[in-house]
């Protein structure tokens, strides 16, 4: 029997598919990459480099005056002449003003009476000092001692206005007018207590000391970040131009100036910074006290992080939106000073240095790896970065071993900062959002302890294998981060490309800047409490 042969005949549209597709692709990419793709990231590559620069000159002019100011500058009590208030027998306590300590809660009872119990333990005369519990909890647990002391306790029947509000609110009481100033102190802060005694009679905020730096990795480099804003911005600001950005707590007010300034405002998210800014354009003076510190938490959580630094960025971002014009048009500071507040403080601190870690290092430099057509100085992409990256570090000394990885981890939060500054210069709705920072306290970190210790006790006893081998509780999906895992995906590609391609051996840099994004995008960063 003769074989017979079928033929099946395809139409002409499907023929060769998969092979029409990757060349029609590359056809594609051929046809607008150098009338398109080539210009536009040639322009990205220019713009990046400006800011890179910017940033570059700003630090280094920051590095120059705080060499100075620790060479040749007087202390703050030469320079503004005044000294620690001291007991005298022959007045009493009449010697010493009246102050308001506010302390601004929200649900945050693992933290709340560390505060409260600093504030009643400071070194000041029970009669002139009046301790405000600004609480705006729904937390029926939180409940506060007097201890004695003269604390009020305030409860609004609305949240509105946040912390700002709650602040406000606190000023509008009867008692406060007998006050001539006010320490604001967050729920996690822990003054010592000759803390009003130093800090008054100067307007001044102090140094942030956080307790947990050596929690975990996530708590290290937060404290590298802080150090450099308190060794060397603040430090500058203070110096220089008797200005700088309040950080909303450890800080002591002349009411006065709060009152002249126009007061508490819920405009933006940073309404320290509203407020400094504002008291700074009517002609107050700022000062700070580095050596004096105040104990305080950093947030140990990767999500509580990553809330605060939206809140950090957004805020600043918006508040510049709103204040640019005012501040060139006031009259009562000088033009030098306009300049700082505008360039330096919020244009380049607050804008610049989110914006070019995150396009230059994550978008635009592994981008020029796929289009080789565009070249990137090795000044720009190797140079400038690392001195950069050197006078950033010179707060935290005791760190500098964990100085690549915290280039890598600030690359990765570069993404959400420059995410939340967009967000606030353009007002969207996010532009508002307020979520208080979340602190484990020592209360959580004694329940996991012992829980821990509970679980290890309970596993040398004899159990089922089914009840040995229990399946962890916790929810995987609360951890997952999309956006810095598909930026992941991202820097892995053009990683593998530039393995094949490059010449710069880039290769190495964006391997390691994937990992670190996909154990950020995977939650596996800071502590994790799992769920009960």
């Amino acid at each position: 029997m003769a074989e017979t042969t079928t033929q099946v005949l395809i139409p002409e549209t499907f023929q060769g598919t998969t092979n029409d597709i990757a060349g029609q692709l590359g056809l594609i990419w051929e046809l607008i990459k150098a009338p398109l793709i080539v210009p536009l990231l040639t322009v990205g590559v220019y713009v990046s480099l400006a800011m890179s620069l910017m940033l570059f000159f700003e630090r280094v002019y920051m590095g120059v005056v705080i060499v100075l100011v620790k060479l040749f500058w007087k202390k703050p009590e030469e320079r503004y002449k005044y000294e620690p208030i001291q007991d005298d027998l022959e007045v009493g306590s009449s010697n010493f003003p009246v102050v308001l300590i506010q302390i601004p809660m929200f649900n945050e009872r693992e933290v709340y009476k560390v505060s409260i119990g600093a504030a009643c333990g400071l070194s000041w005369p029970s009669d002139r000092l009046v301790i405000q519990v600004l609480d705006d909890s729904t937390d029926p647990t939180i409940k506060v001692g007097s201890k004695g002391i003269n604390i009020r306790y305030q409860i609004r029947e609305t949240r509105g206005g946040y912390k700002a509000g709650a602040l406000k609110e606190g000023l509008k009481r009867s008692y406060v007018k007998h006050c001539e100033y006010v320490a604001i102190f967050d729920a996690d802060f822990r003054p010592e207590p000759d803390y009003l005694r130093r800090a008054i009679p100067s307007w001044s905020t102090t140094r942030h000391c956080p307790v947990n730096s050596d929690e975990c990795l996530l708590t290290r480099m937060q404290e590298m970040s802080l150090d450099y804003h308190f060794t060397v911005e603040q430090e500058v600001g203070s110096a220089t131009h008797a200005f700088f950005g309040f950080n909303g707590t450890a800080g002591v007010w002349r009411i006065a100036a709060i009152n002249e300034a126009g007061g508490w405002k819920d405009r933006t998210t940073v309404e320290d910074m509203d407020l400094a800014v504002r008291a700074s354009l009517r002609g107050w003076k700022f000062l700070y006290l580095g050596d004096l510190q105040v104990k305080s938490e950093l947030p140990s959580t990767f999500n509580a992080f990553r809330f605060q630094q939206h809140r950090w960025s957004c805020g600043p971002a918006n508040l510049f939106r709103k204040m640019a014009m005012e501040i060139i048009r006031t009259k009562k500071v000088t033009l030098w000073k306009k300049f700082y507040t505008i360039y330096s403080f919020f244009f380049v601190r607050k804008i610049i240095a989110h914006m070019v870690t995150f396009f230059f290092y994550c978008v635009v430099l592994p981008l020029t790896i796929l289009v080789p057509e565009v070249y990137v100085p090795i000044w720009g992409a190797v140079y400038i970065p690392s001195i950069i990256t050197i006078l950033n570090s010179v707060g935290t000394p005791r760190s500098i071993h964990l100085l690549f990885y915290w280039i890598l981890f600030e690359n990765v939060m570069s993404l959400h900062r420059t995410k939340a500054t967009l967000i606030g210069l353009l007002e969207t709705a996010r532009s508002n959002e307020w979520v208080v920072t979340e602190k484990l306290g020592d209360i959580v970190k004694n329940k996991a302890a012992e829980a821990a210790k509970n679980k290890t006790a309970d596993a040398n006893k004899t159990k089922p294998a089914s009840k040995l081998f229990k399946k962890p509780r916790f929810k995987f999906g609360n951890r997952l981060h999309l956006l810095e895992l598909g930026f992941g995906v991202f820097l892995f590609i053009c990683g593998c490309y530039d393995f094949v391609h490059g010449k710069n051996n880039y290769f190495i840099y964006l391997f390691l800047q994937t990992i670190t994004f996909l154990i950020c995008g995977f939650g596996y960063v800071g502590t994790i409490i799992p769920s009960s």
